[in-house]
């Protein structure tokens, strides 16, 4: 089937229309970060940049370090953003632009993320380093895809399903990349779920003049478990890049700087001194 025009867009010489960007342009590995800031943070430790590109809030910096061949993308906030970046990473792997046919032969990108959040229990503290082992997505992004996703984690679904009959949320959930999660484990602080909210205030059950409707929101996601796993923190990108790695085949990890505690009301005195030990953590620790 080709693909028309209008569903996917590039520009007049052929590059993918938000990131800009031509497939020989990106890494196989991609480390994805927030703040569009950030992305120098990360390639100021390349051995060699290659490709420098910047669209909008999506600013690419390709190169290498040592024998690893990375991209460092910024994907601005949320997970609409992050249907965005991920759609069009993929179609510069997966599909020939120039038939606008999806390739026979697909290729697995490995995305990390790299990110800061908020810790929901009281014993983790700011300036740790976690994992994610799940996304838990309280969007909605995953319901427009729910036709073809086989492989989101349907048991943690009913759980959350059951323990939030009472507010009406069923929330999605995918998991991380199970050798990515391992092979990083040893070098942070906690392993957990993460709650990833569809918006920074209400959704994450802050109130400045409007009154959120689930007013105990934080305190019901401290409670829930599943096979003795909680959620360890709250955050707005990686339930969809959880979800869509895993519905398009490739392999996602979220790695999560905290910079608040919710539970006690604390907030980082110098968050960027962890992230950018974290930065120097990943890279360093490269698979």
């Amino acid at each position: 089937m080709t693909i028309s025009e209008a569903d996917l867009i590039l520009t007049a010489d052929g590059r993918i229309y938000h990131l800009n960007s031509l497939p020989e342009e990106l890494a196989p590995t991609v480390i994805l970060v927030g703040d569009p800031n950030r992305v120098e943070k990360v390639s100021k430790h390349f051995d060699k940049i290659e490709v420098r590109l910047q669209n909008r809030e999506m600013i690419t910096h390709s190169g290498w370090l040592g024998k690893h061949h990375l991209s460092v993308i910024s994907t601005g906030m949320s997970t609409d953003n992050i249907d965005i970046v991920l759609n069009e990473l993929d179609a510069l792997v997966n599909v020939d632009l120039k038939t606008r046919r999806v390739k026979e032969k697909l290729r697995a990108l490995t995305f990390i993320r790299i990110g800061t959040s908020g810790a929901l229990q009281a014993d983790t503290e700011v300036d740790s380093v976690v994992l994610s082992s799940r996304g838990i997505g309280f969007d909605n992004l995953l319901e427009y895809y729910r036709d073809s996703a086989a492989d989101v984690d349907k048991p943690v679904e009913a759980a959350l399903a059951d323990f939030f009959e009472a507010e009406g949320l069923h929330p999605y959930v995918a998991s991380a990349d199970k050798d990515l999660l391992a092979h990083y484990t040893p070098y942070v602080d906690g392993v957990g779920m993460t709650a990833t909210c569809s918006g920074f205030y209400a959704p994450q059950g802050r109130r400045v003049r409007l009154v959120p409707r689930f007013t105990s929101f934080l305190d019901r996601l401290r409670e829930f478990r599943y096979q003795d796993e909680c959620v360890i923190n709250f955050e707005m990108e990686t339930s969809g890049i959880y979800g869509l790695s895993q519905l398009m085949g490739h392999r996602a990890l979220s790695v999560n700087v905290i910079v608040a505690n919710r539970a006690k009301g604390t907030f980082s005195a110098d968050y960027a001194k962890t992230m950018d030990k974290t930065i120097e953590m990943v890279l360093e620790r490269l698979p």
